[in-house]
């Protein structure tokens, strides 16, 4: 494994770019994996981050376009958000998997080794975009941003302080596939428990979008 290196002054592209050829842990020499880097605006008031690319993520190289994305989607539009208007990212950017007996690559979740590894491209991430509002999707995330000890059902629904000097406030919830693995009879309100939890983070909105002046 080699050391991790932020370009200095790097913009997300560039940012996305170096990290293409990141070999800071195992997970880049799993076969068939890619860098999946965050997608959005440039400066966005909200950003959500999730676990992990899965298989179909791996494959198209973009965050939540699974059936975790299209969850995702339904519930940002019914607090009336555009997946276009936050950015997207993951705390860990490859696809942690074992094989079947098939050719289906099956999720494992990854240890705080691929955590710590790639904390250093999510933070150069929040620092470029700046959100007011982090929505923390899943306990790997959590760890990632929080440390060891967050627990999901302890701080999801609070607005917790970020990092030193962020400006930022966290709100942990769900992540996208807890809803889907929920039990049937339950799924339902699991759901709206994920809505409202992203109600929050709407109504915690600033009321100047923070990007508005980052060019004036």
């Amino acid at each position: 494994m080699q050391p991790v290196h932020i370009p200095p002054r790097a913009d997300l592209p560039t940012l996305a770019a170096a990290a293409a050829d990141c070999q800071g842990c195992d997970l880049a020499q799993l076969p068939g994996t890619r860098t999946v880097f965050g997608v959005g605006p440039a400066h966005s008031w909200l950003a959500l981050v999730g676990e992990q690319p899965g298989d179909i993520e791996d494959r198209r190289g973009v965050p939540f376009v699974g059936p975790a994305g299209k969850l995702l989607d339904r519930a940002l539009g019914e607090v009336g958000l555009d997946r276009a208007e936050v950015y997207t990212t993951n705390a860990v950017k490859h696809f942690r998997y074992r094989t079947g007996n098939g050719p289906r690559r099956i999720h494992q979740t990854p240890d705080l080794r691929h955590v710590t590894a790639c904390r250093p491209w999510l933070s150069a991430e929040l620092n470029l975009v700046r959100p007011a509002i982090v929505v923390i999707l899943g306990a790997t995330a959590g760890m990632s941003l929080l440390g060891p000890s967050f627990r999901v059902t302890k701080m999801r629904g609070r607005l917790l302080p970020g990092p030193a000097g962020s400006g930022a406030q966290l709100l942990a919830t769900l992540h996208p596939s807890a809803v889907l693995r929920a039990d049937p009879a339950r799924r339902d309100e699991v759901y709206a428990g994920f809505v409202n939890d992203l109600r929050i983070a709407v109504a915690a909105r600033p009321t100047m979008d923070p990007s508005a002046s980052v060019d004036a």
